[in-house]
């Protein structure tokens, strides 16, 4: 399991296609708009501290989900099926992919923070930590997701499927800035565990965690999401 681990790890980082997307991108967003902007408020809170939790949010979640392109990957050059001739536990093979994201996620949540402390945001330590324990926990959905696209989908069509799925996804959780206030928009927006990853990411600025809301749609969406991984694993691996 270790030395499987430490290749998966080495493998996600030399991955330059998914650092740009989880990584770069969030960040160059970032200064782009906050750097010009830092001064200035947005619904009366500084922009730096405001986007600094869309772009959080953001770019953890493209992290975690890029775990579905190394399966279909795999999958295309049949190199799972010869994992699966091995002494690796299904398990431990998925919870390597869902690890590797989530340190992908704690990267960009690393260096989205740094970008933000340089251009002026102070939290304090106990504001840090709830902020980043609580996105950890709102990554969950978004990480079974991953597996699952990555056991569903090919390879060619994984790509755009992610890309559009995340960005559909961050939009309504108001990553890119505020979405409704009231009516159904901000009913479907509450709905999607995006909006509760955002809102996670931006519990220093809000002064407080998820409501009961906030914890049962994270939950049920976590329970769908790990469900449909499993059924398209073992969909997937009953064809051998």
């Amino acid at each position: 399991m270790g030395a499987y681990a430490r290749s998966e790890v080495l493998r996600t980082f030399r991955n330059t296609r998914f650092l740009v997307f989880s990584l770069v991108f969030p960040l160059v967003l970032f200064v782009i708009i906050a750097g010009p902007n830092r001064h200035e408020d947005i619904l009366g809170v500084p922009i730096p501290l405001y986007f600094m939790g869309g772009m959080t949010a953001f770019g953890s979640m493209m992290a975690v989900v890029s775990s579905g392109g190394r399966i279909a990957a795999e999958r295309q050059i049949g190199w799972n099926r010869q994992l699966r001739l091995t002494p690796l536990r299904p398990g431990t093979y998925l919870a390597t992919k869902v690890l590797c994201g989530y340190l992908l996620a704690g990267l960009t949540i690393v260096l989205v923070g740094a970008v933000g402390i340089a251009l002026g945001v102070r939290l304090s330590v106990g504001e840090w930590a709830a902020t980043i324990g609580l996105v950890l926990v709102g990554l969950a959905p978004f990480a079974a997701f991953g597996v699952a696209a990555g056991h569903l989908v090919s390879v060619d069509s994984l790509g755009p499927l992610m890309g559009g799925v995340t960005s559909i996804l961050a939009l309504l959780g108001g990553a890119w800035g505020p979405i409704a206030s009231r009516g159904a928009l901000l009913t479907v927006s509450k709905a999607t565990p995006s909006y509760w990853l955002t809102a996670a990411s931006r519990t220093g600025l809000r002064g407080a965690g998820w409501p009961l809301q906030g914890w049962l749609v994270v939950a049920v969406w976590t329970v769908a999401m790990t469900a449909l991984a499993t059924w398209a694993y073992r969909r997937d691996t009953g064809r051998i």
